[in-house]
């Protein structure tokens, strides 16, 4: 097993690598990377041995340190479609200022070919189903106390997602000011699902 410093090094190298990608061009060679970091090649190809295991690090980093920003913000509520909203404003936050990152590695994913894009995509894909599955297990509980208005619990849970990333490639592309978009989220989808228990629930 790794030691914790090494796989800090690791996690530090692959960032300082992917901000050396932003500058050189996603077209740079390994021998390129190497110098732009003041490293030899094969220090470099020690670590990780093509630019796709530098995505999947980064990747990972990446996703794992927003997983733990967008939960914490999600538990401060009791409610399930307050965790939600919660998480749709959360994960805006964070990577407000930032998208251009989650950008760049989108595009580092593609030119990995079809079957490593693929892979990786599965990587941030599996980094979050499980919180998913809590979410979907927590609004069928509301459904079934009553404190959640009956629906399709799974599509709601597809919306939600689709909102998170939509509006990060909004905010690159259009420079949109994601407050009131947030607020309609809020009025018109997510509000109205939400109930007071019945009088005399436990």
């Amino acid at each position: 097993m790794a030691r914790p410093v090494e796989h800090e090094k690791r996690r530090e190298l692959a960032q300082r690598a992917v901000e050396a990608l932003e500058r050189l061009g996603i077209e740079a060679s390994m021998t390129d990377l190497a110098q732009a970091l003041g490293l030899k090649r094969p220090t470099l190809l020690y670590h990780f041995p093509s630019k796709s295991a530098i995505v999947e690090q980064a990747l990972a980093d990446l996703l794992a340190e927003q997983a733990r920003f967008v939960i914490a913000r999600q538990e401060e509520h009791a409610h399930p479609i307050d965790q939600l909203f919660a998480q749709i404003v959360a994960t805006h936050e964070f990577h407000h200022g930032k998208e251009s990152r989650v950008l760049f590695l989108s595009q580092l994913i593609a030119t990995g070919g079809t079957e490593r894009a693929a892979a990786l995509m599965h990587v941030g894909n599996m980094a979050f189903e499980a919180r998913r599955q809590l979410m979907a297990a927590r609004l069928r509980a509301g459904i079934a106390a009553g404190t959640v208005a009956p629906h399709d619990v799974d599509a709601l849970i597809s919306v939600v997602r689709s909102f998170n990333d939509g509006l990060i490639i909004q905010r690159v592309m259009l420079g949109a000011d994601l407050a009131p978009i947030h607020a309609f989220i809020w009025e018109h989808v997510l509000s109205p699902l939400k109930r007071e228990p019945a009088r005399g629930a436990p």
